[in-house]
Order: C-alpha cells, then structure tokens, then sequence
C-alpha cells in the first residue's frame, strides 16, 4: 500500500521554499536515453509486466524505447514474405539460430503496424536514429532490404510497434516504482537468448531479479 503524502506547510515565501524551488529550477531534466527501464514486480500491466525496454530518446517532450525481451509468433522469413522480400541468405548472425528463424519481437503497443529496427549503426538508412556508436534504430524498410541480401548490420532487433510516453509520464512511472533503470548494454540486446535478457538486465545494478519488490525503486 502506497504511503500518504507528508502536508508540507512551508510559507511559500520561506527561505526554504526559494531554495528547493531554485535547486529544481536548476536541476537538468532526466535523461535515460541508452538505458534499459525494467519492469518493478509492481508493474501488473499485461503489455509491460516482466519486460525490459530500450529506451531510444528521452527528453522534454517525451521517450521512445523498443521491449527486447517479448517475442511474438511471428518468425524474420514471415515479415519478410509480408513485406516481399526474398531472404537470400540465412546466417546465424551471433545466434545459434538463423535469421529466418528468429522471432521478430512485440516492441510495444505503440504503432503496431510498423516496423523498428535497433541495430549496429554501420550506415545510415532513409530513416535512422542513431542513439550511440553501437545501437541505432531504424524505421524504414531499407535497412531489412540489406539484411535479405547479406549485406546488412551483422547485430540487429527488429519489433512491431514501440513503446512511448508523453512529457513527464516515465518520469511519473519511476517515481511511483514502475521501473528500475540502468545504462545499457549493447551485448543484451543482441547476443543473449531472450529468454535470458531480464535477468542479464537487472544484474547490470548488482542485484539478483529475485531481490525485486513492488515496494522499491530506482531513478
């Protein structure tokens, strides 16, 4: 059960109150932009509960991420027959599985029609936003063209749908202990088994996931 919130009854024009209200003022905004967000036990949403987000863009106006760890039953060589493009070749790329076989992932519930694709940032596409050296997203369909041809990024994700947040929603969510946050590691996304991804996630803060309750957080 939350606790209630302390009445403050500071004067608004305390020394006090001009203080914390310029230390805020001063404080730069909260940016997670190439962090993971993992689901709080406290998290009972079916579309966000046991998930772990990449979190592409963060600023004032809202955040951007792609679930990593949610496959649906759709495999790479069914969007790729959707989207007629012929998989010309079918490595293992850092899988024990080949691409054609792989899940494409639920991104999240945002824009479900679409594709997003996080990947190594080897070129830019017609549509990419590159989040660091090591992880750009792309929306458009010309970075999975050079994937069925060979000659694509060797380490990619790809989803249907995001997930999104309006200005200052996250920032809510992690205050009221939705998520746990922690920097990001390029090798969870794209080297371990899914299955595996959670647990890798939360072990970057030095914890076990069975340490987790509903009842604590981090920013």
């Amino acid at each position: 059960m939350r606790s209630m919130a302390k009445l403050d009854t500071t004067p608004d024009d305390s020394p006090a109150r001009k203080s914390s209200a310029k230390a805020g003022a001063d404080s730069p905004p909260l940016n997670l932009t190439n962090h993971f967000l993992i689901a709080m036990p406290s998290m009972l949403d079916p579309v966000f509960g046991g998930t772990v987000v990449y979190l592409c863009e963060h600023n004032a106006n809202g955040a951007l991420g792609v679930v990593i760890n949610k496959p649906t039953d759709m495999t790479m060589q069914v969007l790729f027959d959707r989207i007629d493009l012929k998989l010309e070749i079918s490595p293992g790329l850092g899988f024990d599985d080949p691409i054609a076989d792989r899940p494409v992932m639920f991104g999240g519930p945002v824009q479900v029609e679409r594709g997003f694709v996080l990947h190594a940032p080897i070129k830019s596409y017609s549509s990419t936003l590159k989040v660091t050296d090591q992880i750009a997203m792309t929306t458009s369909k010309d970075v999975l063209e050079e994937v069925a041809h060979g000659s694509g990024p060797q380490r990619i994700l790809v989803s249907l749908g995001c997930s999104g947040w309006s200005a200052g929603q996250l920032e809510s969510e992690i205050v009221h202990n939705g998520w746990l946050t922690v920097a990001a590691d390029p090798a969870i996304i794209f080297e371990l088994p899914i299955a595996e991804r959670f647990a890798a996630a939360v072990n970057l803060l030095g914890i076990s996931p069975y340490m987790l309750t509903a009842e604590s957080g981090r920013a």
